[in-house]
């Protein structure tokens, strides 16, 4: 009867110690898994990154990804400013007063990046290909391809980066939203062939539909005219002799910004274009739809905000 007491709380004994391992293994499983679920993997220009949680401190190193951060809620510790010495663009100045500067998008101080400790650096491979190695030693890193074409793609990666894919997805579909509305409202005015030009010493360019501009253009439906209607940049170092190229229904151009420009012959070189002969005779000219648009809105901020901001002089010149 001992005997059988004794054998019997041995098997509850043996019982006890693999429950008890069951259940440390278990729990190690489901670790295994919580830690699986917070990590993800971001397909970009330079290869795949796995990122850790959720970032809560991301540095940018171009002002589109910056403008796609705050559209979605992520202010970044540390970004670009356009050049150095300039101060951030006007329309991102507030949001990003509290944010690091770490140089310019062609010119990035890797000490003031690593001194921030980021979880996550977000890079062009067009502006920052060299130094790519260099930031991911740093934190997990993950680059966009270019700054040119259709700037929805860059915005989708950036806001899949930082796990806001769903707040990202929103905005572009209040974007979108706000473009079918303008197409009602336009009517036959979406029939216009819309010109785009850059006055800049030394490079007079014609942009066509992978600027900037020329894509938030072909998201409204405007027509473009016959040179400019190509997936291509811009046609870089225009001569006068070119001028009637230029022409258009609307003719929209910009000069170099004024942070760029401290001696404003941006605007000089383009007052004197526009009063050149060949271009008072351009059909735009005539017809008094020759507009100055904002060079940072226009074509260099480059991002979500600037692309709704581009909306309203749209909207201004059109439906006004």
């Amino acid at each position: 009867m001992i005997h059988t007491k004794k054998l019997i709380m041995f098997c509850i004994m043996i019982l006890m110690v693999v429950i008890a391992g069951c259940s440390k293994e278990e729990k190690k499983e489901n670790d295994i898994s919580a830690k699986a679920k917070d990590s993800y993997t971001v397909k970009h220009a330079m290869g795949e990154t796995t990122v850790n949680g959720t970032p809560k401190k991301v540095v940018v190193l171009t002002n589109e990804g910056a403008e796609a951060l705050l559209a979605v809620g992520v202010t970044p510790v540390g970004t670009t400013k356009p050049r150095a010495g300039d101060e951030w663009y006007p329309h991102v100045a507030k949001e990003l007063k509290n944010t690091e500067v770490v140089g310019t998008e062609r010119d990035i101080n890797l000490e003031a990046v690593m001194k921030l400790k980021p979880d996550l650096i977000i890079g062009n491979k067009m502006r920052h290909e060299k130094i790519y190695d260099q930031l991911k030693e740093i934190a997990p890193t993950v680059y966009a391809e270019t700054l040119r074409g259709d700037w929805k793609e860059n915005f989708t990666l950036y806001t899949k980066a930082v796990n806001r894919e769903k707040e990202g997805q929103k905005a572009l579909d209040d974007y979108k939203k706000r473009i079918e509305g303008m197409k009602e409202k336009l009517g036959d005015k979406l029939n216009s062939k819309v010109s785009i030009i850059r006055f800049v010493p030394g490079d007079v360019r014609i942009y066509q539909k992978n600027s900037f501009s020329g894509v938030v253009l072909n998201d409204i439906g405007f027509k473009r005219p016959p040179l400019q209607d190509k997936d291509d940049f811009a046609i870089k170092g225009i001569t006068k002799e070119q001028i009637p190229n230029m022409d258009g229904d609307y003719l929209f151009y910009f000069t170099s910004d004024k942070d760029a420009d401290k001696n404003n012959e941006g605007n000089s070189l383009a007052k004197e274009w526009t009063e050149d002969p060949l271009f008072k005779q351009l059909q735009a000219s005539k017809n008094n739809k020759v507009f100055q648009a904002d060079e940072v809105i226009w074509n260099t901020a480059g991002g979500i905000k600037a692309a709704n901001l581009m909306l309203d002089d749209i909207e201004k010149y059109f439906l006004k």
